[in-house]
């Protein structure tokens, strides 16, 4: 069997299980190439294969619970509370935080090493619970060229495997967390993002303050965070928008600076560097 004629096979297989689905953040109807049981088997599948390529886990059991402890409480306001999420810290210094399909997230050291306080922490990781909560990246497989990214997804759903190019676990690994997602994908995961803190007691202005910190990083030099999350217009304006429209007479909300010192940033100060880069 010809590569082309395998990728065919893989692709009509893949569409069989093409459906309506409704996106829960605004309600509006798409067509969703694989269902959420889909999602979750992707995950657990990949997510072993993620954390080996990224320096595996930060060797620090109170900051991996701190971290989880803080997206499990947003992940319980959001629009799929009973879904089964995990929050991993990965010993990697680039400036990341990304998701796979199921609920499995992921921040970096260096991501975790700018950050400052409890809500800032909350925004980033909010954020990449809308993303997957509204299946973004079943979008960004669909605007993929080439070996398309619904290839990549149908290829790590089926474990099938195309002759002279099998993508590996590792290889598919790489080409689902690198997705890109689109403007509109990010304004959503921003502003919902943001109402997600909010219910679960947070300071909005966390959000602010953790996208400011990108944009001036990004400014030094082009983070990976912003290889995947493209930088919308006027995002500062617009979150800024919401809270003074929504959230402006906000009060006791969580900061959390005394605990994201003591839970992370105390923790990584005597942390040894990955052997990975």
């Amino acid at each position: 069997m010809s590569k082309k004629l395998a990728l065919l096979i893989l692709a009509v297989s893949f569409c069989f299980y093409a459906g309506c689905a409704v996106n829960p953040i605004t309600g509006e109807k798409r067509l969703m190439m694989i269902s959420e049981q889909q999602d979750f088997e992707i995950g657990r599948q990949y997510a072993p294969e993620v954390e080996k390529e990224m320096g595996g886990r930060i060797d620090n059991v109170s900051l991996q619970n701190y971290v989880d402890n803080v997206g499990q409480r947003i992940a319980r306001v959001s629009h799929k509370p009973y879904w089964d999420y995990h929050f991993v810290a990965l010993n990697d210094k680039s400036i990341n935080a990304f998701a796979l399909p199921g609920g499995y997230i992921f921040i970096t050291r260096g991501m975790l090493k700018k950050l400052t306080t409890e809500a800032q922490l909350a925004g980033i990781l909010a954020h990449e619970i809308v993303h997957v909560v509204a299946r973004h990246y079943a979008a960004a497989a669909s605007r993929e060229t080439g070996e398309s990214g619904i290839m990549v997804l149908a290829a790590a759903l089926s474990g099938a495997k195309v002759p002279r190019g099998a993508l590996q676990a590792a290889d598919l690994a790489r080409q689902i967390v690198g997705l890109r997602y689109s403007r509109a994908d990010e304004r959503e995961a921003d502003l919902a993002g943001l109402d997600y803190m909010v219910a679960a007691g947070y300071n909005p202005y966390g959000s602010i303050e953790s996208m400011q910190m990108l944009e001036r990083e990004d400014a030094v030099r082009p983070i990976e965070f912003f290889s995947t999350h493209p930088d919308p217009q006027n995002r500062l304006a617009y979150l800024n928008g919401r809270i003074q429209t929504r959230y402006g007479t906000f009060g006791g909300l969580r900061t959390g600076k005394e605990d994201y010192r003591k839970f992370v940033l105390e923790p990584l100060a005597k942390l040894k560097d990955s052997k990975k880069p």
